[in-house]
């Protein structure tokens, strides 16, 4: 699809859901994305992407995307933030992304001409186009990775060998931040994630700036496109009273890994991240089976019955059993009805570089990624 524009609502309730799904528990709210994307359709603005072969190889693109933790605050945080004076936002999460881009440019004197999400995401990647469309620059159609992450060099550019400094930040109370340098990566994201962690809560950021030539050599393409098909795939199975989560597997080319019960969640919000486990207890054709699957904001581990299963790179993502809606980890509940659902990472991904940071043992855990396939 070379040029793409939201035509109504329940469009970009589609595209959301689709993002949703791709980014495995993280990737922020998906209500919060649909309200950065319809409130630039409201404001009678073009929202939508273009094919990046559209856009002209010395024009510069950036990549602004939210850090921070997505865990909800609790009443003694609330509490504490205000005695920080932190009460009334000021930025929602389109602003804090789009005021990052600017203050990029400004920082730089460079002109920026076109955005690149970095992630699929409920809110990160719609923050990305609403921000675009805002500022009234094309979003292209790709990505960075394929699928949510939470440390920045979980990136196509980082295999590639490509900067992503300088790092402009807004936060939700105003605060303005610039990280000129920094010796590698992880403490570029360990600056990052510390800057959102004062502001409790999402920065918007803004780097990679790259001419697009670069860009289109290291875009993940096409995968603005896939997650609008899916959501709108989801939704129309749904309306058409089909089987959702099969038919979903189906079409993926992926695996249930189990259908069953939310019996148990273990959650903490610590250094700018949202870690937990979430334990499914098997009901139906899985009837005494468990999953357990842990999360640094996506997830990213799981063990099947006490044992080592699927893990990233490969996508595991929660849905609602009955729906398929997408579920992501700070909106998981006990007593939830749901199905896992595991498919195979992006080709990037599985290579030994990619899986050195996004596999099993990135993460402290002992024991090999093992192909989400070799388990069927």
């Amino acid at each position: 699809m070379s040029r793409f524009l939201f035509k109504d609502k329940t469009a970009i309730q589609d595209f959301v859901r689709g993002c949703t799904f791709f980014a495995t528990g993280g990737g922020g709210l998906p209500n919060n994305g649909i309200a950065s994307l319809n409130s630039e359709l409201d404001a009678g603005r073009s929202v939508g992407w273009i094919d990046a072969s559209e856009l002209d190889d010395d024009a510069l693109v950036v990549c602004p995307f939210l850090m921070g933790s997505i865990a909800p605050h609790t009443p003694e945080v609330t509490k504490e933030m205000e005695g920080f004076g932190l009460v009334s936002t000021v930025n929602t999460e389109k602003d804090r992304l789009k005021k990052a881009v600017e203050e990029l440019a400004d920082y730089t004197g460079k002109k920026i001409s076109a955005i690149v999400p970095i992630e699929l995401a409920g809110a990160n990647t719609s923050g990305a186009v609403a921000a675009a469309a805002a500022l009234g620059i094309p979003v292209l159609d790709g990505d960075y990775t394929g699928r949510a992450i939470p440390e920045i060099q979980q990136t196509t550019p980082y295999l590639h060998g490509k900067t992503i400094l300088p790092i402009t930040s807004v936060d939700e109370w105003g605060n303005v931040a610039i990280l000129k340098s920094a010796i590698n990566y992880r403490v570029t994201e360990r600056i990052g994630k510390l800057i959102s962690a004062g502001a409790y809560g999402l920065a918007g950021q803004a780097g990679f700036l790259m001419k697009a030539a670069d860009a289109k050599k290291i875009i993940i393409a096409g995968t603005m496109t896939e997650s609008y098909e899916l959501g709108r795939f989801i939704r129309e199975r749904r309306e058409a009273g089909k089987a959702v989560v099969k038919d979903l597997a189906d079409k993926l080319h992926a695996w249930i890994l189990i259908e069953g019960e939310v019996t148990g969640k273990e959650e903490d919000d610590r250094l700018g991240y949202y870690w937990g486990t979430n334990t499914i207890t098997g009901i139906g054709r899985f009837s005494g089976e468990v999953l357990k699957v842990w999360f640094k904001n996506e997830n990213h581990v799981s063990w099947k019955n006490g044992k080592p299963f699927v893990t990233s790179p490969d996508i595991i993502s929660l849905v609602d059993l009955k729906t398929g809606e997408p579920i992501p980890n700070p909106l998981v509940r006990t007593g939830q009805k749901v199905a896992v659902i595991g498919m195979k990472a992006r080709s990037e991904f599985r290579t030994p570089k990619g899986i050195d940071i996004l596999g099993p043992r990135y993460f402290g855990h002992d024991f090999d990624y093992r192909p989400v396939e070799n388990f069927f």
